[in-house]
């Protein structure tokens, strides 16, 4: 909840917003070479884990409002946990939204996976990526410094849902594009520990994105030594952290900046 401008939740500690971090306007004074913005419901904020009756006339300001924003902006749309409305999301995908955002959480191993199936079958079916991204922190006994969530938490359920997709998801869905934000926590950095304790050989799922949110040059170039550039994406957690530069050079930039985002929007090659 907000006390004035004052953000608290369960599991982090209060955070200050900034109302103009908000204010469209300024928004769109950013980036100006960006040609398409996609904005997402905080999902650590737990809206999407709440009581259906609770969650969706949230989620439905969520859908109504983003459309009025200005034109380079479109979203990743939200849906319930428990009872996704899997007939509306055709609808959401005819206006400014271009995937549906779901919570790393409900994807933590390959049987969540499967239990997940409908929601993701119904975006393969329409052709149209999920992104993943950190869910809702629970309640500690103890402190615990103020970034222990965006760094232990959120890359812990990143690794657990990009692993559980590893092992599952393609073999359900061989034809759903995935994206885990902030490099999937750098889970495919474990690859060399997945095959040594007996995981097999290590295979590239070329549908499988990662985006760069709050990850700079070595965690970026690490990840393209086991990924590769053709599955790395530009991301940013604003307003906490800017998109950066990985300082990869002029090809890999025009790689994560444009291909890449257009293969996993749209399929194929751009």
């Amino acid at each position: 909840m907000l006390r004035g401008w004052t953000l608290h939740t369960a599991g982090e500690a209060p955070f200050e917003v900034r109302p103009t971090d908000h204010d469209p306007a300024h928004r769109d004074t950013l980036d100006p070479g960006t040609d398409l913005v996609l904005l997402s419901l905080s999902t650590p904020l737990g809206i999407e884990a709440l009581p259906p009756d609770e969650a969706q006339p949230l989620l439905d300001a969520w859908h109504a409002g983003l459309p009025d924003l200005p034109a380079r902006f479109a979203g990743w749309a939200a849906v319930s946990e428990t009872e996704p409305d899997l007939d509306g999301l055709a609808g959401l995908f005819t206006s400014r939204f271009v995937g549906v955002q779901v919570s790393a959480a409900t994807l933590a191993t390959p049987d969540a996976v499967a239990a997940a199936g409908p929601l993701l079958r119904r975006c393969e079916e329409l052709n149209r990526p999920v992104l993943v991204h950190p869910g809702s922190v629970a309640a500690r006994a103890t402190s615990v410094p103020k970034w222990w969530a965006a760094v232990v938490d959120y890359s812990a359920q990143l690794q657990a849902a990009w692993w559980a997709w590893h092992v599952a998801g393609r073999r359900l869905l061989p034809s759903l594009r995935m994206c885990f934000v902030a490099g999937a926590g750098l889970a495919a950095l474990q690859h060399e520990r997945f095959t040594a304790r007996g995981g097999g050989r290590f295979v590239v799922d070329d549908g499988a994105f990662v985006d760069t949110s709050s990850h700079g040059r070595q965690a970026v170039d690490a990840l393209t030594r086991v990924l590769g550039i053709d599955v790395i994406v530009l991301g940013s957690d604003r307003p906490y952290a800017e998109p950066g530069d990985a300082h990869l050079g002029a090809a890999a930039d025009h790689a994560v900046r444009v291909v890449n985002p257009y293969r996993l929007l749209r399929g194929g090659t751009g």
